[in-house]
């Protein structure tokens, strides 16, 4: 399988219902108790499109992707309407040698956080702070990894976070 960095289009993905799914096996033992066995560590998106498809020309567009990518061959980007941004996101703190920060979003409840690595986020999107001031020179952002890189190390203790936007 391959990736085709292309997104499903995004009037389509509009009206569609789904979100984040996880894979759990549930076993009961004879006493009534239960044991769960968590078989992927990151959730998949799932989703039902049809709800988007509003037009002849939206139902074209949708048969012609789901014919480029074969099916489920080939894997693509996908806009999530209910969770595609984050915004003041602390992605690292400055110790004056590290030069590279990886994007994350981070979900919360209760006690428990789950961190999400972003991978790809949406071109032109980022916008990187170092002490809530804007890097306007000296980072960048790759693209097909989501990894910030700082031409000179943030200064030790600098709060480093990221606006962006994600598929």
């Amino acid at each position: 399988m391959t990736f085709h960095n292309v997104q499903f289009p995004s009037d389509i993905s509009y009206g569609s219902s789904g979100g984040p799914h996880y894979s759990t096996d549930v076993v009961i033992n004879h006493g009534g108790h239960e044991q769960r066995n968590i078989n992927w560590q990151q959730a998949r998106g799932r989703y039902n499109v049809a709800h988007g498809v509003k037009t002849q020309a939206q139902l074209d567009t949708l048969i012609a992707f789901f014919r480029a990518r074969k099916g489920r061959a080939h894997s693509f980007r996908f806009k999530d309407w209910t969770d595609f941004q984050a915004t003041g996101v602390v992605i690292g703190t400055g110790n004056g040698s590290n030069k590279n920060f990886q994007l994350v979003k981070h979900y919360s409840s209760g006690s428990i956080t789950e961190a999400r690595t972003i991978t790809l986020p949406i071109a032109g999107s980022v916008h990187v702070y170092v002490n809530a001031v804007l890097q306007t020179s000296g980072v960048s952002v790759d693209a097909a990894t989501g990894v910030v890189s700082f031409s000179t190390a943030p200064a030790s203790g600098a709060a480093i976070t990221a606006d962006f936007e994600f598929d």
